[in-house]
């Protein structure tokens, strides 16, 4: 099958990845050539211009003056395919990642499922692909599902067939890796159908760069996901209750059969701990990827980290005051309308911090003894099927 024949174009945006690029270009090139491949060359310093000039007009050459960033060129990439008329976008990493010869499984299923966006879903399991890779992936599994209500295997692939028709009308305002969340996210909110198609990945660390910045990446995603959740929250979830039973979901997640009582113990008392440490603003932000990473009940972690809710804060910071006062001499007032005042926790905040490092480890204890001793009493193992 052809990319003519469900009227789709290639992006292909790429960023000095001179050792796989040509290769990758090549085996598009069987699908279609012209027009219906579109490269985007995101200001490479390395020899890629020579490659692509090599190329001449089998490709539509789209070029950045300087590195702006994945997401920057595929919005130029999906501005120019819509311009172009296409109905449909196949985007492609350079690095060699996939094989391009799965092209045929995207057309295969786009011709059976007009208007859907295809997820070309990799094995994360597999050998060669880094744990860093692994886990950010299962991180960024859990918001969408947050975000959207919908589960899939592999958010973070680059390996997709865009519905045009539906991203030509939503207005993109990122421009790094990010861009793969917030489009999919935002194309999930239109009510597009998704589906995920497995293909298969290679990491070959002799040829493929790799431009993931985890540190500053992962801040830009993690704010990206902050907002995407506040949203949700405020409209999408309220939106999507009406329309089913997402409680379902949830109760799913919460109570999850196969799920050991002391997996579950630990989640509640990681929550708490989350919960009252003295980092207000980020709990959830640090304590959801950890929950991710060691596997907890995300459910149950996000229910008990609750502890901190608004009516509860002026006593969680008060209480570890005078925690910490046990430890570090300090005053605090002894007048009631003064217990919670901003000014008091300034004058002890040393004792606070120290106070609330104790607290947040009292408070593990005490959930994770009192949920794994409710949990024996009234909820039987799982079975081990291994």
């Amino acid at each position: 099958m052809k990319l003519s024949d469900i009227h789709a174009c290639v992006i292909v945006p790429t960023y000095n990845n001179e050792k796989t690029l040509g290769r990758v270009l090549e085996k598009v090139l069987d699908f279609g050539s012209g027009r219906e491949v579109i490269v985007i060359n995101d200001g490479s310093t390395d020899t890629t211009a020579d490659i692509l000039r090599e190329f001449g007009d089998r490709i539509t050459l789209l070029e950045n003056p300087k590195n702006s960033g994945k997401g920057f060129s595929l919005r130029k990439g999906f501005q120019k395919a819509i311009e172009l008329g296409f109905e449909n976008a196949i985007t492609i990493d350079s690095d060699g990642q996939h094989y391009p010869e799965d092209i045929t499984l995207m057309i295969e299923c786009a011709a059976g499922n007009p208007g859907a966006l295809i997820m070309g879903s990799r094995n994360m399991e597999h050998e060669s692909v880094p744990g860093k890779s692994s886990f950010g992936n299962k991180f960024s599994n859990f918001w969408f599902k947050i975000e959207t209500g919908i589960a899939l295997p592999d958010t973070q692939t680059g390996f997709r067939l865009y519905p045009l028709e539906k991203l030509k009308n939503i207005r993109l305002y990122t421009s790094k890796f990010e861009l793969e969340i917030e489009v999919i996210v935002r194309m999930a909110w239109k009510k597009t159908q998704f589906i995920p198609l497995p293909v298969r990945v290679l990491y070959d660390m002799d040829e493929r760069v790799s431009h993931f910045r985890p540190g500053p990446d992962f801040f830009r995603i993690s704010v990206l996901n902050t907002v995407l959740v506040f949203f949700t929250l405020l409209y999408h979830m309220p939106r999507r209750l009406l329309a089913k039973n997402l409680w379902k979901l949830i109760k799913e997640e919460a109570v999850k059969p196969e799920e050991t009582n002391l997996m579950k113990a630990l989640s509640l008392g990681f929550g708490c701990f989350m919960g009252i440490f003295p980092i207000w603003g980020f709990q959830l932000l640090v304590g959801i990827p950890l929950s991710i990473l060691f596997r907890m009940n995300k459910v149950l972690f996000i229910a008990a980290a609750n502890i901190s809710f608004p009516p509860m804060i002026p006593f969680i910071i008060y209480g570890s005051v005078l925690v910490g006062q046990q430890v570090i001499p300090g005053k605090i007032t002894s007048k009631s309308a003064d217990l919670f005042s901003l000014e008091n926790i300034h004058d002890n905040l040393f004792q606070y911090l120290v106070g609330a490092v104790i607290l947040s480890v009292i408070g593990f204890v005490v959930f994770f003894v009192t949920s794994f001793i409710l949990l024996k009493l009234f909820r039987k193992e799982p079975v081990n099927r291994g």
